[in-house]
């Protein structure tokens, strides 16, 4: 078991405290939940987050709030994966509702400096500690700079049937799959099958496969071993200038900002 997994039952000991974990995340963290508010910045790699029917993609660079009370588990997409966290008491989430909603956003200059100003930290911090005050102000600024959201959540569904169509086109990227092209392969209308993924997913085909296209494209940038032009033909785009409007109109980001991401933790 992996130093961040045996430490969670330590979160919520002491209700009142602010807890600092700033750890190399394990491959895989179990579902479990906690009474405080999670902030956490993903660095050097990638991560999943599964709650309920929704897994949602963290690229590295990124930081996401997790509200107190809601399960969820995490996945390191690599070994080179960190998990940087604070879990702050619940005492004034009423007063934005921010604190309430799951959210993933890009670092800003500011908050990746605190991150760094409070990394030798570990552990509770109480009120009456002076590193206090200073995690207090990073969770009170939280709902004026997280303005940019990241909307990379994957709908999950235990449907076998489902579960096989979207492992066909996990599997065939490449390939230039359409509704048409996917109901003839398993033997559907392209009624029923566009029908099919409104009930189960509560999205569109088409919006779908762009998320998982996009997923895809994330994790082959993170690597960091393959070029652009390589990752738009790998997730299904024919050109390079495609590939990078979707990635924009999807993420409000050009591909090329993800490229070297470097760790800036020492």
């Amino acid at each position: 078991m992996g130093h961040i997994t045996a430490s969670l039952p330590e979160i919520d000991l002491l209700p009142d405290s602010i807890f600092v974990m700033y750890e190399k995340c394990e491959k895989r963290l179990p579902f479990h939940t906690h009474s405080k508010g999670q902030l956490s910045y993903v660095e050097g790699g990638l991560a999943y987050i599964q709650v309920a029917e929704r897994t949602y993609l963290i690229p590295a660079r990124h930081y996401f709030w997790m509200p107190a009370g809601v399960r969820h588990n995490l996945t390191a997409a690599d070994s080179a994966t960190h998990l940087r966290s604070i879990f702050f008491n619940t005492r004034d989430d009423h007063k934005n509702e921010f604190y309430n909603k799951i959210g993933i956003y890009p670092i800003n200059e500011l908050l990746l400096q605190m991150f760094i100003h409070s990394q030798k930290w570990a552990g509770h911090v109480m009120e009456n500690d002076e590193k206090y005050l200073f995690l207090k102000v990073i969770k009170n600024i939280l709902p004026e700079i997280s303005t940019r959201v990241l909307p990379m959540a994957l709908p999950h569904t235990e449907n076998t049937r489902m579960l096989e169509i979207i492992k066909y086109m996990e599997d065939n990227l490449s390939e230039q799959h359409s509704i048409a092209t996917i109901s003839k392969k398993f033997n559907f209308s392209a009624r029923s099958l566009s029908r099919f993924f409104k009930t189960t997913l509560d999205m569109s085909f088409l919006q779908y496969l762009k998320l998982l296209r996009m997923a895809k494209a994330f994790e082959l940038i993170v690597k960091n071993n393959h070029s652009l032009e390589d990752i738009a033909y790998q997730t299904g785009y024919q050109s390079l200038s495609s590939f990078s409007s979707t990635f924009y109109q999807v993420t409000s980001f050009r591909p090329s900002d993800f490229i070297n991401v470097k760790n800036v933790f020492k």
